[in-house]
């Protein structure tokens, strides 16, 4: 098992930027494929991004590619969502997630979960 700890949400005006870190224990980080999801209220949970067991592959969503950064520090057991030109519509509760399929954009198919992040940006 793994656990999962998000932070480094808040509020944001549009344009601005914000790096959310999520910090893992448990099992050696570098089994896990890592990713981002978020889910707006009323919304099903939505992919943002995914990157490979040691980084070297990574996958977006079309929303914030050329916009969000995703990375890990296997050394810190540490993964990272660099946000910028953050939009409106970029609000939402942010999860880290873990599991076997770094090319997986299916929240089911993830197997462990943080407890998310809220972020918000205002117009």
């Amino acid at each position: 098992q793994v656990q999962l700890v998000e932070s480094g949400g808040g509020l944001v005006q549009a344009g601005g930027s914000l790096r959310l870190s999520c910090a893992a224990s448990g099992r050696t980080f570098t089994a896990y494929a890592m990713a981002w999801f978020h889910q707006a209220p009323g919304k099903e949970r939505e992919f943002v991004a995914t990157i490979s067991r040691i980084g070297v592959t990574t996958l977006y969503a079309d929303s914030v590619k050329g916009r969000f950064t995703i990375s890990r520090d296997n050394a810190k057991n540490t993964v990272y969502l660099q946000m910028n030109s953050l939009k409106p519509e970029d609000t939402a509760v942010y999860y880290c997630a873990a599991g076997a399929n770094a090319r997986s954009t299916d929240f089911r198919a993830w197997d462990y979960w943080g407890q998310g992040t809220q972020v918000t940006v205002s117009s």
